[in-house]
């Protein structure tokens, strides 16, 4: 790891969300070290709702997904979440490694693809 940022992450006021913004290339590790990090921001405060942003991604991440569908994907659902806005990459290759892990946990909770943040905002903030 060279110090650079790859995940900025933060609950938004009164638990309204947790929004998670992934900057530039993302490798396995970078993945799990912030799905882990997310985790235990839910261990510490429950929330149901997830703005999952990739706006500032670049490149594939597929190489993570494995491990996004058997370990991060049930360890958050049974920690309460129930909705996450996934603003989509830039580039065709960010885009496709969603669609990929899409297939695989599309039923597992309420996902809706966004290409914004503030459309994605507006979506979780709708919810009940």
């Amino acid at each position: 790891m060279n110090g650079d940022t790859f995940l900025i992450a933060e609950r938004m006021p009164d638990n309204a969300y947790v929004l998670a913004q992934w900057i530039g290339i993302q490798s396995l590790s970078t993945v799990m070290q912030g799905g882990n990090y997310y985790i235990d921001m839910l261990q510490k405060q429950p929330c149901a709702k997830l703005l999952n942003s990739h706006a500032e991604l670049i490149g594939p991440w597929d190489v993570a997904n494995d491990w996004i569908v058997q370990t991060w994907t049930p360890r958050v659902q049974a920690l309460g979440l129930r909705y996450m806005a996934q603003v989509l990459a830039p580039g065709v290759y960010g885009q496709m490694s969603f669609h990929q892990l899409h297939q695989r946990i599309s039923n597992t909770w309420e996902i809706k693809m966004f290409d914004d943040e503030p459309t994605a905002r507006e979506w979780l903030l709708s919810l009940f």
